[in-house]
């Protein structure tokens, strides 16, 4: 998951969570329209957490690939 659909998750269930006020029936089960908004909040905050920790770990791969080169070439 990427930020930008970490964020469009977010967004969708903070809609879901505080605009809407309505609960329907799918069958014999009622579905709670704010319970799913918050649901839909957290996986969004978890997956950007977890998208920006994977982000700064990646970042820091390719400086050090970077400072190992360098070593090299001025070593030989």
């Amino acid at each position: 998951m990427r930020i930008g659909t970490s964020l469009v998750l977010f967004a969708a269930g903070a809609v879901l969570a505080f605009a809407v006020n309505l609960s329907s029936r799918i069958g014999s089960m009622v579905v709670h329209w704010t319970t799913v908004g918050w649901i839909l909040m957290i996986v969004g905050a978890i997956g950007l957490v977890m998208s920006l920790i994977w982000m700064s770990n990646a970042r820091r791969r390719v400086v050090t690939d970077q400072v190992v080169t360098r070593d090299r070439d001025v070593v030989v």
